[in-house]
């Protein structure tokens, strides 16, 4: 009989309590700030993208939600700073978990994941993001791939020294100290 009135007072306690109305399409909420919502592919400070197209994200999905095909650089056309990039990219929402396994599986902190969380469509072919939209967009000071490497004269001052370094002028000797 106790629990009766116990449930009741459940009730009762919450009717008369002020109701929170959230306006959510007007007033949009931030999430927090480590949400893992939409993937991004990020770029260089210069516009090439980080994608080297390892599909190391692809095979780490536990949801098959990853497609990753790889292309060869040229110098008359280099999308990364690496021999591959990420020809064809694409996320299917409609599998993905949001376990952000892909994150850590990437070498080169390519692939990371936005706060943004409205991913609700009424067509399914929609939920299929290609690597246009997933692409960051470009700041200013970066050019739109493809264009030839403009941080360093290869990969290592991409990756191994950053860009920062790269900008200084900071060259690195085979054994792998600095030298200016």
């Amino acid at each position: 009989m106790f629990d009766f009135f116990k449930g009741f007072g459940v009730t009762f306690s919450t009717m008369f309590k002020k109701v929170v109305t959230e306006e959510y399409p007007e007033d949009f909420p931030p999430a927090a700030p480590r949400y893992h919502g939409r993937h991004q592919l990020n770029r260089h400070p210069d516009g090439l993208e980080k994608c080297v197209g390892c599909e190391l994200c692809a095979w780490a999905c536990p949801a098959d939600a990853i497609f990753v095909e790889g292309g060869d650089n040229t110098e008359e056309a280099r999308f990364s700073p690496g021999e591959r990039y990420g020809a064809d990219y694409q996320i299917n929402y409609l599998r993905c978990i949001g376990c952000g396994l892909c994150i850590e599986a990437c070498p080169t902190r390519s692939l990371t994941m936005t706060n943004f969380y409205e991913l609700a469509d009424d067509n399914r072919q929609d939920l299929i993001y290609t690597k246009e939209q997933l692409l960051a967009p470009l700041l200013p000071g970066m050019e739109q791939p493809p264009h030839p490497m403009r941080l360093g004269k290869d990969e290592q001052d991409y990756y191994v020294q950053g860009p920062v370094l790269a900008r200084q002028g900071v060259e690195s000797d085979p054994v792998g100290e600095q030298v200016r």
